[in-house]
């Protein structure tokens, strides 16, 4: 192997760790937080967007925009959140679940990652 090929094998490497290692967490490239309380910033999106519970707790969300929002778990009820409202949903079997803001579905969407108690 010359010098060259050496180099060019070495700079796909580094470039391929670091896209792996930026990929970390769940399948949205997002690390789990545990908590079970989601903001809701002036910004159009989720804060922390992919969280971890375990079953039987309830999660709530606080709207903390200036715009009226919604939450929608998988394909459950939407709750609507005008600003500084808050909505909860308890989560009683473990799996991941998908969420999303239906009038904001581009820009907001989580996941909560729920573990046996």
């Amino acid at each position: 192997m010359n010098r060259l090929t050496f180099m060019v094998a070495l700079a796909t490497a580094c470039v391929l760790a670091l896209v792996l290692s930026a990929c970390g967490g769940d399948a949205s490239g997002k690390e789990p937080v545990a908590t079970n309380q989601i903001n809701l910033p002036p910004s159009y999106r989720f804060d922390p967007e992919v969280i971890t519970v375990a079953a039987g707790t309830t999660v709530t969300w606080t709207n903390n925009d200036h715009f009226t929002h919604n939450v929608q778990v998988e394909d459950g009820e939407v709750m609507i959140m005008k600003p500084g409202d808050s909505v909860t949903f308890t989560f009683d079997t473990p799996g991941t679940y998908d969420f999303t803001c239906t009038y904001h579905p581009h820009d907001m969407q989580g996941q909560v990652i729920v573990t046996t108690s």
